[in-house]
């Protein structure tokens, strides 16, 4: 077995970080990887991602439905009309990262993202028009950026959007099916393949 892959519960072989936390083996199984084209969720990554940096995804993930309570869903045009009220709610709430930077940064970035809306009719025709050639990663899990990670960092930046550099881009592309980085081997990895093989980029 190589090292990137572990033998789960059911016997089949898996990324072996799916195996690092009990929330991570559901999350592995069906949404790290899997085509996505809904803004919300696109969305919503974006702003985890960002929330994430400097700590753990696992950090994230348990305190998501929190984080989606106080972000309103992540509805695009309700998080962009968040005014200083929200901000200080925000920081109050244990539930989620109280970082001043990095709610603001969502707030601000929910007001790009509907400037995208308005320009590319959605979010996700706009994120998907970076998505990679196949092989761009030929090796699954030895990367934490990407020319098109880079490409797509440089410019959301350019558009305004705040705390996202070219690794939490590239874990967000990664998520969310731009690319296919379950390790070779992975039984999940032919799932993600065969998904995005049906999967038809919003344009």
């Amino acid at each position: 077995m190589a090292d990137d892959l572990v033998v789960a519960a059911d016997g089949a072989p898996r990324c072996a970080w799916s195996a690092m936390a009990p929330e991570f083996p559901r999350y592995h199984d069906t949404e790290w990887g899997f085509p996505v084209a809904d803004d919300v969720r696109l969305f919503e990554k974006l702003c985890l991602e960002g929330f994430q940096s400097g700590l753990s995804w696992r950090t994230i993930l348990v305190k998501r439905e929190a984080f989606r309570a106080a972000f309103a869903g992540f509805d695009i045009a309700r998080v962009a009309s968040f005014g200083q009220a929200d901000v200080e709610r925000l920081l109050a709430d244990a539930g989620i990262v109280r970082h001043r930077g990095k709610i603001e940064a969502a707030i601000n970035n929910a007001q790009r993202a509907g400037e995208l809306v308005d320009s590319r009719g959605s979010l996700a025709a706009y994120l998907w028009s970076f998505e990679p050639a196949p092989d761009e990663v030929s090796e699954p899990q030895t990367m934490s950026t990407s020319p098109t990670s880079i490409a797509l960092s440089k410019d959301l930046k350019k558009r305004g959007w705040k705390f996202v550099g070219p690794t939490t881009v590239f874990a967000f592309m990664q998520a969310m099916g731009l690319v296919n980085d379950h390790a070779r081997g992975c039984a999940t990895r032919a799932e993600v393949a065969s998904a995005r093989a049906a999967f038809t980029a919003p344009a």
